[in-house]
């Protein structure tokens, strides 16, 4: 995860989606207990916004930081738990599927990417995997390194997959600096791995 936003909400988004979400939630209030098991969900008014919120995410998944070309609308504080927030544009993170999947109602228990600072998570080169640096605070810390293991983005192979493939086409650049800045806008965080490498060794990346 890297430092992210939502950015400032759509112009639109308050009639199209907050407005008639309120209203849909006044006239479907969430029953107690939910009926035969299945599992209430507001209706949704908020993919209409995900090209928005892909563009304020820099088309970077939230938590796995890397180029995301489709994705979803992960509500952080899920509808579950608070279904006020179901159409609230500061509760959205633009996220892949199958790790909004894997996080699905795990309020308190995984580390908001909005609030995530500058190199607070590292990935170690050759292995590609994901690892809670020195600079998250010590009160946060297992929170950091609880929501990598809940959202499989430590070594899970999924997203090893992913970052190696991001890794080969920055090898394959003739011209590295061309490639560092591929890496920069796809794939941020091995940018860094690869200019912290090139540091340690005293050569440019």
């Amino acid at each position: 995860m890297i430092p992210c936003s939502p950015g400032q909400e759509p112009a639109r988004f308050d009639a199209r989606t907050r407005q008639r979400g309120r209203q849909w939630l006044a006239q479907n209030p969430k029953p107690l207990p939910t009926p035969n098991g299945k599992r209430w969900r507001p209706h949704d008014y908020w993919s209409e916004f995900r090209n928005d919120l892909s563009d304020a995410f820099r088309q970077l998944c939230a938590y796995g930081a890397m180029y995301e070309p489709v994705g979803t609308v992960d509500h952080f504080i899920s509808c579950d738990t608070d279904a006020t927030q179901a159409y609230e544009w500061n509760n959205y993170r633009f996220c892949s599927q199958w790790i909004n999947s894997s996080k699905q109602t795990a309020d308190g228990t995984v580390l908001d990417p909005c609030a995530v600072q500058v190199d607070w998570f590292k990935v170690i080169l050759p292995s590609l995997q994901l690892v809670v640096s020195d600079r998250v605070p010590a009160a946060q810390r297992k929170l950091a390194e609880d929501t990598l293991k809940r959202l499989h983005l430590d070594h899970d192979e999924r997203i090893v997959r992913q970052r190696r493939r991001w890794y080969e086409q920055y090898l394959a650049f003739a011209n590295k600096a061309d490639g560092l800045a591929m890496l920069r806008l796809n794939a941020p965080l091995i940018a860094d791995a690869v200019e912290a490498q090139a540091a340690r060794a005293g050569s440019a990346p």
